[in-house]
């Protein structure tokens, strides 16, 4: 009678092996104070950082949506990951938390290790991007519930803020002033619509040219990391807002207190270029609920603070705060 074997179900355990022995340098080049023993052992471990009065943990989990399909079918699978990470940290930071960790999960049909190598370097890459240390992650081979080569990513980020500093919302009054820091592209929201129109809709290609490049590099420009725009001016902002799914005008709410709202002057957006690609065939009411049209994070702070941030940075102005109800409008 014959035997079965585990690789004859479609699991390869020395595939798995392989792969930790290739992600061990790329983990290891995260490593920051406050990080305790490596890779290998059965969970990992962080020090909690001193200097915080009342220090609480906060937690961030997100990941790349359908973005995923397009690195697939392109086969570039190197800035997924920065991706990832980018998603969590730049939640985090909204709520005043400076990422201490990372840890990521990787699931797939079938592991192929140099694809999977190359999606853990560009989650170094974010972790490095955000000064936090990648300390763990599962890797899980499941033929029969994936594609053998699909895959999926789910991150988790951890972060330390002081009590004190949580609510800031709080901090926000009428006319300070809404700062605008860039986006990179898309980021990781609103690809479904768009893998729908400029692929079904203008029948585009990944190889189109697009100023300059092919058109799929556009797309999967990484997703900004505004961490260490954060601790730069941590004392002049008041509240942030990350612009993913909904936009502006879904996200900045977030933000405000009852009794004030956001007004976005729609000339002072610097719109890029994919999303105008876009726009002959999408409403533009719909453009701002699905991207974040060239806003990748909010800045709410005081007018005596604004040029600070503005010398300082790639930061601009689109609006501010007024009385009213609590809404973002684009005007």
């Amino acid at each position: 009678m014959s035997q079965i074997s585990y690789k004859d179900a479609g699991v390869d355990i020395d595939a798995g092996n392989s792969f930790v022995e290739n992600i061990k340098p790329l983990v290891k080049s995260t490593r920051i104070p406050g990080v305790l023993g490596g890779i290998g052992s059965f969970a990992g471990a962080f020090e909690l950082p001193t200097g915080y009065k009342e220090p609480v943990m906060l937690a961030a989990t997100d990941g790349v949506g359908t973005k995923l399909k397009l690195a697939i079918d392109s086969g570039i699978y190197n800035t997924v990951g920065i991706d990832l990470v980018a998603m969590c940290v730049n939640d985090l930071i909204c709520n005043n938390g400076t990422p201490s960790f990372f840890l990521d999960y990787y699931a797939t049909g079938k592991l192929e290790v140099e694809v999977a190598t190359a999606v853990v370097s560009g989650i170094a890459e974010g972790c490095i991007q955000s000064e936090c240390a990648l300390i763990g992650g599962e890797t899980a081979e499941m033929p029969g519930m994936y594609a053998e080569d699909d895959f999926d990513l789910a991150g988790f980020a951890v972060g330390v803020a002081e009590k004190s500093e949580l609510d800031t919302v709080s901090n926000v009054r009428e006319g300070d002033i809404l700062l605008a820091l860039p986006s990179s592209g898309l980021h990781s929201n609103g690809f479904s619509l768009a893998r729908k129109v400029l692929f079904e809709k203008m029948e585009l290609d990944f190889t189109k040219d697009f100023n300059g490049k092919p058109l799929i590099e556009s797309l999967l420009a990484p997703t900004k990391i505004y961490v260490k725009t954060y601790k730069k001016f941590k004392q002049q902002i008041q509240a942030m807002a990350h612009i993913t799914g909904g936009g502006l005008v879904e996200n900045l709410p977030r933000v405000l207190p009852e009794g004030l709202r956001a007004e976005i002057q729609d000339a002072k957006i610097q719109v890029l270029p994919i999303f105008e690609l876009m726009s002959e065939h999408i409403a533009r009411e719909e453009m701002f609920r699905a991207f974040n049209m060239g806003v990748g994070m909010v800045l709410v702070v005081r007018p005596e603070d604004a040029q600070i941030i503005l010398d300082g940075s790639d930061a601009y102005e689109i609006g501010l705060i007024t009385k009213g109800q609590r809404e973002a409008v684009i005007l």
